[in-house]
C-alpha cells in the first residue's frame, strides 16, 4: 500500500518512521508546503496533490484539528481515500457528515477521527457500555500533552511556543473505579495546564484567548504559565500522554469494573500508529467499494490488521 503523508510536523514524521515497520506499506510521497524536508522520502508540493493521486493508495492527513483538517480534509477526499485524526469531540458528527458527502460524491473512503481519543477510547467506551447496560462511565485524559489543544494554543497571535497538559484528579479516578460518579464529569475531573512563550506585552491577551476558547478550554480549570524559551526547550519538548476509560456496572448486587488504560511515552507515535492501521482499513474498504466516511466504530477490527482474517480467527477467537 502506497501511503501519502500530508503534512510533516510531529505526526507526519511519526507516520513516516512507523511505516517502515509495516509489512504491507511504503511511503509513496510526503506532501508539504515546504520545498525541502529533512527526509529521504519523496517530497511533493501539497498544492499538486490532485496531480499525483494515482501514485498513492491512501492519504494520512497529518494536519492540525483546530483549522487545517476542517478546512482542507474535504478537498483531499475528492481524489483518494483519506485518514485523519480530527479530535474536536463535539464537532466530529459535523466533520463526518462533511467528509461523507465529499467521499460519496467522488467514490472514495474517508476514515475520520482516528487516534486514541477519539479512536481507541471510543471503541472501548462503546464496548464496555454495551456489556454493562446502565453502567456508569468516565473518561480521564492524562497526565500528558494534548496535541490538539497545544496546536490550538500555538495558533493564537503572539504565541512563540506553547504546550498544554491535561491532568486528571486522583480522587476522581478512585471515585470512578468505585462507581461513585455522581457530580463527576470530564471538566471537573481535569485541569488544563498551559506553558507559553510570548512577549510580556502580549501575555494578558493570550491568556484571555486561551481561557475563552470554546470546545478546548471553556468550562475547565485552566492554568496558564508564561516561561522563557530556554525553560520551554528544557522541560516541555517531550510528548507523553495517556488516560483511562472506566466503566462500572451492577448485576444484581455484584460490582463490575472495566478499565482501559493507555500510557504513552510519545503521543504522536501512538496517534500515528493508529492512523496507519486505519489507513490499511481505508484501502480495503475502497477495494470493497464501500464509499463514504467512517469512524472507528464503523470499521470491522480485522480490516486494520496485516494478519489475514482466517489467522486472526484461529489465533484469537
Amino acid at each position: 500500500m502506497r501511503i501519502g503523508i500530508v503534512g510533516y510536523g510531529n505526526l507526519g514524521k511519526s507516520v513516516e518512521k512507523l511505516i517502515d515497520d509495516q509489512p504491507d506499506m511504503e511511503v509513496g510521497a510526503i506532501f508539504s508546503r515546504r520545498a525541502t524536508l529533512d527526509t529521504t522520502s519523496r517530497v511533493l508540493p501539497v498544492a499538486d496533490f490532485a496531480q499525483y493521486k494515482d501514485e498513492i493508495d491512501v492519504a494520512i492527513l497529518c494536519l492540525g484539528s483546530a483549522t487545517d483538517i476542517p478546512e482542507q480534509a474535504p478537498e483531499f477526499a475528492k481524489y483518494t481515500p483519506t485518514v485523519d485524526t480530527y479530535d474536536n469531540h463535539r464537532d466530529v458528527p459535523r466533520h463526518r457528515e462533511a467528509m461523507d458527502k465529499v467521499a460519496r460524491e467522488n467514490n472514495t473512503v474517508a476514515v475520520v477521527s482516528t487516534g486514541w481519543d477519539p479512536g481507541m477510547f471510543s471503541i472501548n467506551r462503546t464496548m464496555a457500555e454495551a456489556l454493562l447496560p446502565g453502567a456508569k462511565q468516565n473518561t480521564f485524559w492524562g497526565p500528558g500533552l494534548s496535541q490538539g489543544h497545544s496546536d490550538a494554543v500555538r495558533r493564537i497571535e503572539g504565541v512563540k511556543a506553547g504546550v498544554q497538559y491535561t491532568i486528571p484528579a486522583e480522587d476522581a479516578l478512585d471515585r470512578a473505579r468505585k462507581g461513585e460518579t455522581e457530580g463527576l464529569d470530564g471538566k471537573s475531573a481535569h485541569k488544563r495546564v498551559c506553558y507559553i512563550v510570548a512577549d510580556e506585552a502580549d501575555q494578558e491577551q493570550i491568556e484571555q484567548e486561551i481561557r475563552t476558547m470554546p470546545d478546548y478550554f471553556v468550562g475547565y480549570q485552566v492554568e496558564v504559565n508564561f516561561i522563557d524559551e530556554v525553560t520551554f526547550e528544557k522541560e516541555h519538548t517531550g510528548m507523553p500522554h495517556g488516560g483511562h476509560v472506566i466503566t462500572t456496572g451492577d448485576t444484581g448486587g455484584f460490582h463490575h469494573m472495566i478499565e482501559y488504560t493507555l500510557e504513552l511515552d510519545r503521543n504522536p507515535d501512538f496517534t500515528g500508529a493508529v492512523a496507519i492501521a486505519y489507513a490499511r482499513a481505508a484501502v480495503r474498504l475502497q477495494e470493497q467499494a464501500a464509499h463514504g466516511a467512517y469512524t472507528v466504530l464503523e470499521v470491522p477490527p480485522y480490516l486494520i490488521s496485516p494478519t489475514p482474517l482466517d489467522e486472526l480467527i484461529a489465533r484469537d477467537v
